[in-house]
């Protein structure tokens, strides 16, 4: 728990904010436990992609040209430690298979990231220049 401080006074009241633990990290709320979970520039997009089929690594790439391969490493091993997403290594004959797909747990964001690309559209369709 934290308590909040007046900055001009420096008195303190007595409200408490219970914080939103998650994989041992504390959130001021639940927009921040989930904006920290899923936000930054590419998650959302990763998991735009994996909420209706499973997709190997490559497969990702190309349909984020403008993602740095490490980049994309980075947010996929981000979003596994998270429990989002499941990564499959395939290893019973060469070359090296590796396929992502959505957890149970990342499948609760479906509705979330369809109304994030809903928004987009809107924004395109009414919105834009």
């Amino acid at each position: 728990m934290y308590f909040i401080f007046a900055k001009e006074s420096k008195e303190h009241f007595d409200t408490e904010i219970d914080m939103h633990k998650f994989k041992g990290k504390e959130y001021p709320c639940c927009a921040s436990l989930t904006m920290g979970i899923i936000g930054g520039k590419w998650k959302s997009v990763i998991l735009f992609h994996l909420k209706d089929e499973t997709h190997r690594y490559n497969e990702l790439r190309k349909k984020m040209p403008t993602v740095t391969e490490r980049t994309l490493s980075l947010q996929l091993k981000a979003l596994e430690l998270d429990g989002i997403i499941n990564r499959k290594v395939y290893t019973k004959k060469p070359p090296l298979k590796v396929e992502y797909s959505l957890t149970e747990f990342g499948s609760t964001l479906v509705p979330l990231i369809k109304a994030i690309a809903d928004w987009g559209d809107l924004v395109v369709a009414k919105y834009a220049d």
